[in-house]
Parts: structure tokens; C-alpha cells; sequence
């Protein structure tokens, strides 16, 4: 395999690093603004010639038996565990600011999903029906689609990757990643890994939307996973939708997160620091809404600032837990959507700000907000960043309420004692994920996904591996029999009348 360089601008194909011709963009350290590595859009004639090496290797592929393509999985996984983690994870850190041992982190729960879906695709490849004829055996078997296009965010550029590419691989697809522009180099990093496919089986296509779009309308490529905003993932849904190409789309949220009187203090201060600022807020699930019952409210507001406050801001190669944003215009959102609710009449209980000693690079202090009212822009749109608004309620009918007041339904999470209400919850949020007293949390066995402008398919789990496989029926008559109902109709079935 030739070697990957972050500063040579190259592109992923048939087990492979080759330079591409397009225009050059420079990699900056969001914490340091220093150039960390260069990047260029694939032109598209090199999409086409991707895509056609990538449908060579899936015939080849797809006629693999499972057992062997679980085999190659699994290699795949050991790979993974042995080495290149602190290459992959320090670059993930350079580019886009993420916490080291959060990259590390994401970085642990790669292999189990390629180990997963290598079984799964083994265990279950069709279904046999009760038959509706004697002598006759049907059923259904499982074919994968062909090329499936990965379009990734910059958040969890690896992990998310390998939730849908796993699943591809293992039904007997070939995979085109598209990274996200912020997470490319360790992206394009990670595809080592994949030495031990066939070549020209999993290929890496940097650029931006135009990259995308080739890929999207390409004839070549068979099924979109695609995570990411909203508008983006209507725009993907849309060009799936005028070719009938099966798409998944996980198009983010604005997760409401419940206190109620009988949550124990400590735990949920605890459990909302880290679900409203892990990744400094910028994880799909994030905690982006807090509904506090006023019982708790001023105990669990004073708790939750004390932690906040210990949070440790900086580099993400530092012992830190809160990096910089991934770039200036997400931290001017942030800023925007925070300054517009004090203008509403929030009140800044800590943080609202660039810390003082952090003036170069994306910073911003981790933000509780009180005060904060469901009618305000912060708690009806996706921030994405280091704010916690509150929101006191009477009741928990009344967070219920609200909580399920929204355009989005990804994740939800309550903090609770009370058995009653946390089946209420599991029961009434709408949601694709509800977590009680422990938020954030996913499971390779367990669907992914969201409703509303949330997204559509699943990820992770039977269905995840299902979005990448279409079925076909299939009757088999082992013993060749003219059929009673075939033609021709004896005389008794005609009408009575009938000539």
C-alpha cells in the first residue's frame, strides 16, 4: 500500500493512496489555527472511475460466501485493534479539535461493530415461509444492493463510518466514503485498514457537495447513508427520491433531556454535564433542552454549575475536556443563539463566552442558561455547541409537553426514581432513542435513528444491516406438476351463462 501523506491531497482507491487534481484547501488546527494537512476535491471523472472499480470488486464480492466475507471482516477488526489508533486519533484531534482520549475513545468501538455485522450477515440471510402449495419450497434470501455511498459528519468521522460501512460490507457491498471537509485527514487515514479487502472494495472521496452529488447520481451506486443538518439531508433524501435510490438519512436533533423531583441531585448535574457538552456539544444526541421540575430545580442548577465550572477548556491534546468548536462559524452560531435569548431574557448562569485566556482558535466556555422560555429560537433549533438552556416546568406532564413540542425526535433522555415515569417516558417521548438515567449511550444490537426531521432508517442492529440488502422471494417446486389453476380453466368456474 503506498503511504498516506496529510499534506498531499490525495484520495482513496483500490487499496491505495493517489494524489487527485483538485483545487487544494488547507487544513487548519481549529485550536491553534496552525496547517495540520491539504486537501482537494475529487474532480469527476475520478468519482466515475471509483465508482466503476467499485462495482467490479462488489461482483466479486457479493458472490463471496458469508462465512468468508466475515473472515475478511474480521481481519478488518484486528487491524483495527492493533495498531494506527494514535495516528487516526491525533490527527481527528488536529483537524477538528476533538478531545484525545475522546477520539481514542471513538476510535475502541470501531472493531466490535465490523465483528458484529460479520456475524449478523451470517446468522440470518433469508426466511423460510409456510408453504401455500404442497411440494412446493418458498422463501425469501437476502442480496445486497451493489455501491453504497457513506456521506459523514465531522463529529464521529470514524465511528459513524464504520456503523453503516460494517453493515454494507457484511451484506456484500462495496463502500465510497465521502468525508466531511473537517475530518478528512483522519478519515483518509483509517482506510489502511482496509488492505486486507480486495482492492477497489472501499474507496475515499474527498470534497465537498459537488463530490456528493457525483456520487449520488451516479447510475453506479446503489444506496446513500447519509448524516448530517437537516437541509443537507432533504437535499440527499430528494436526490435519492428522483432515482428511487434507498437512502438512510440521520439528520440530527434537538434532544430534550427531563429532571424530575425524584432524580438524586448529584446524578443528574453529573449526567447533564456530559450530555449537554461532551464533544462541546457537538454530538447529534446532545443534550440541547433541559426541562427541570421546579422541586429540584434550584438544587440541580446549583450542582450542575459547580461541574460545569470544573470542566477543563483547551487543546484537545491537553488534558482537557472541553476543545474548541470545529470552526468559526459554528462557534458564531453559538454566540449568535446565545446572545439572541439574554436579549429574550435568559440570564447567563456560567460560561457565554470566548474564555479570556483562549483567543486563538474556536473556543467557548461551556454555557448553562435559566430563564430560558420553549418559544425562544436556542430551544427550536439544533445548536450544536457547549449551551444548556433550562427551562423550569410545574410538572412532568408539563416536560413531557414540551418536550415533544419539536421538529426533531432523535434522542431523549429523563433522570428519575420513579418507575411510573420512566415508562411514561419510554412510552410517550417522541423519539427514536430514549435514555433514563444514563444518556448517550448506543448498542451495536440496538437500532439507531430517529423521527420527524431526525432522519429516516435505522442504523445499528437487524435493521441496520437490512437498509443495505434488499430481499427476493423465491418457489421452488422440486417435483415439475401441471397446477390445478392453470390454464386452461375447466368449464364448472365459468359463469353460468357462458358460452
Amino acid at each position: 500500500m503506498t503511504v498516506f501523506d496529510p499534506f498531499a491531497a490525495q484520495l482513496f482507491t483500490d487499496n491505495a493512496f493517489v494524489a487527485t487534481g483538485g483545487a487544494r484547501t488547507d487544513v487548519l488546527d481549529p485550536a491553534t489555527l496552525e496547517k495540520v494537512g491539504v486537501t482537494a476535491d475529487c474532480a469527476a471523472a475520478e468519482v466515475e472511475r471509483v465508482v466503476e472499480r467499485a462495482n467490479a470488486a462488489q461482483r466479486e464480492w457479493g458472490r463471496l460466501d458469508a462465512k468468508s466475507r466475515a473472515g475478511l471482516l474480521h481481519r478488518v477488526a484486528d487491524s483495527i485493534e492493533g495498531s494506527l489508533t494514535r495516528e487516526v486519533a491525533e490527527l481527528m484531534t488536529r483537524e477538528m479539535g476533538k478531545p484525545y482520549a475522546e477520539a481514542v475513545g471513538e476510535l475502541a468501538n470501531v472493531a466490535p461493530v465490523f465483528r458484529y455485522c460479520a456475524e449478523m450477515a451470517r446468522d440470518e440471510a433469508g426466511h423460510i415461509a409456510g408453504t401455500t402449495q404442497t411440494g412446493s419450497f418458498q422463501f425469501a434470501r437476502y442480496e445486497p444492493y451493489g455501491v453504497s455511498v457513506h456521506i459523514m459528519p465531522f463529529n464521529f468521522p470514524i465511528l459513524l463510518f464504520a456503523w453503516t460501512a460494517a453493515a454494507s460490507l457484511a451484506a456484500g457491498n462495496a463502500v465510497i466514503a465521502k468525508p466531511a471537509p473537517a475530518t478528512t485527514l483522519s478519515t483518509l487515514k483509517f482506510m489502511e485498514h482496509f488492505a486486507a479487502l480486495p482492492p477497489g472494495l472501499v474507496s475515499c472521496l474527498p470534497g465537498q457537495a459537488a463530490v456528493a452529488e457525483a456520487l449520488i447520481d451516479s447510475p453506479g451506486t446503489h444506496v446513500v447513508a447519509f448524516t448530517g443538518g437537516v437541509e443537507t439531508g432533504r437535499k440527499v433524501a430528494a436526490a435519492c427520491g428522483r432515482q428511487l435510490k434507498p437512502c438512510i438519512i440521520e439528520a440530527g436533533g434537538n434532544d430534550p433531556l427531563i429532571v424530575t423531583d425524584s432524580a438524586p441531585v448529584e446524578v443528574a448535574a453529573a449526567g447533564a454535564v456530559t450530555a449537554a457538552f461532551h464533544l462541546s456539544g457537538q454530538i447529534c444526541t446532545s443534550a440541547e433542552r433541559l426541562f427541570v421540575q421546579d422541586g429540584i430545580h434550584d438544587a440541580f442548577l446549583e450542582a450542575f454549575v459547580r461541574r460545569t465550572r470544573a470542566l477543563r477548556i483547551g487543546n484537545g491534546l491537553d488534558r482537557t475536556e472541553i476543545g474548541p468548536l470545529v470552526s468559526r462559524a459554528a462557534r458564531d452560531k453559538v454566540m449568535a443563539l446565545v446572545d439572541q435569548a439574554v436579549a429574550a431574557g435568559a440570564k447567563v448562569e456560567c460560561g457565554g463566552r470566548v474564555p479570556p485566556d483562549r483567543n486563538t482558535g474556536w473556543f467557548y466556555e461551556p454555557t448553562i442558561l435559566t430563564g430560558v422560555t420553549p418559544e425562544m429560537e436556542i430551544m427550536n433549533t439544533e445548536c450544536f455547541g457547549p449551551v444548556a438552556p433550562i427551562c423550569q416546568v410545574q410538572s412532568f406532564d408539563e416536560a413531557l409537553g414540551l418536550a415533544n413540542r419539536s421538529r426533531f425526535g432523535l434522542g431523549a433522555s429523563v433522570f428519575t426514581t420513579r418507575l411510573d415515569e420512566a415508562m411514561r417516558a419510554v412510552e410517550e417521548l417522541e423519539a427514536g432513542m430514549v435514555w433514563v438515567n444514563n444518556p448517550l449511550i448506543d448498542n451495536d444490537a440496538l437500532p439507531f435513528g430517529g423521527r420527524k426531521l431526525s432522519g429516516m432508517g435505522r442504523e445499528l442492529g437487524r435493521q441496520g444491516l437490512n437498509a443495505f440488502r434488499q430481499s427476493k422471494m423465491a418457489i421452488i417446486d422440486h417435483q415439475p406438476a401441471i397446477q390445478g389453476w392453470w390454464y386452461p380453466y375447466p368449464n364448472e368456474v365459468f359463469h353460468p351463462g357462458a358460452e
